[in-house]
């Protein structure tokens, strides 16, 4: 599934793109034809992401949410565009205020539905600070996290208490702050939770800029390849059984919350 960081990045590609301008919405599958039908012709006033949803937000007061899930995907396209290929919920046209024509393509998200005012404020409401987002609140994630049992590990992953982080920032941020998944939210210092979530906001930030994960810090980033092509390289994400960057132990996996969870544990130890 997505991370935040490539929500964010579509909302900053769509909002240059196409906000400003009016939109040509379409469903060539069908499934969205009749909130297709809501926003067609409309303005795109602003695209935004809140944690791992995509929000464009048009001049009639509706928006359109989508939440890609495990197997939506955006394909951009120059116009015209050639006809749909396969199973393409939603098409959208537009020149936004440069007047440069762009088009895209998505397909499998688990939502693209029209939101009202009140139920886009029930969903924002619903969802822990982004750190990504300029008016995120770390103390609401803290006051969760500090009076907690659940463990760490769960309690990143938890879209309630901290918007946008996937498995794979999950496992990474703590290894880099050496802090066992097992350990229960309130046993972290608030040092501790400091240092996690300056470390989010930087490391996600660069996944904005340059469209994929960098999480190995330089000095640590030799031997050991990627855990797959086109991936990144990880300190212990996908690299069960193979040796820490740092120590030489074996990572080790397991499953929480019907999660694939990995770590190390001689650097993370409970």
């Amino acid at each position: 599934m997505p991370e935040g960081h490539t929500l964010h990045r579509l909302a900053k590609q769509h909002h240059q793109r196409f906000a400003g301008g009016q939109v040509r919405v379409s469903s060539p599958q069908g499934r969205f034809a009749d909130g297709a039908a809501l926003i067609d012709g409309r303005v795109l006033t602003r695209a935004e992401a809140w944690g791992k949803h995509l929000l464009h937000h048009y001049d009639s007061g509706v928006s359109l949410h989508i939440h890609l899930g495990l197997y939506g995907k955006f394909s951009e396209s120059s116009v015209p565009m050639d006809p749909p290929v396969g199973e393409v919920r939603m098409r959208l046209i537009g020149g936004g205020r440069s007047g440069e024509f762009h088009g895209t393509d998505l397909r499998g998200p688990t939502a693209c539905e029209i939101l009202q005012p009140p139920e886009v404020e029930a969903l924002t409401a619903r969802l822990g600070p982004d750190p990504l987002r300029r008016d995120a609140d770390p103390e609401r994630a803290w006051a969760r996290i500090s009076r907690s049992q659940r463990s760490i590990g769960a309690l990143l992953m938890d879209q309630q208490v901290l918007a946008g982080v996937g498995n794979v920032y999950r496992a990474e941020i703590l290894f880099r702050h050496n802090i066992s998944p097992h350990r229960p939210g309130k046993s972290l210092t608030r040092t501790e939770w400091d240092a996690i979530w300056a470390d989010l906001v930087e490391l996600m930030k660069v996944g904005v800029r340059r469209g994929k994960m960098h999480v190995v810090r330089p000095e640590h980033d030799h031997g050991a390849a990627s855990y797959a092509a086109d991936r990144p390289r990880t300190y212990v994400y996908r690299r069960v059984g193979d040796p820490c960057r740092l120590c030489g132990t074996p990572v080790l996996h397991s499953v929480m919350d019907a999660r694939n969870l990995f770590w190390c544990p001689t650097c993370q130890p409970s």
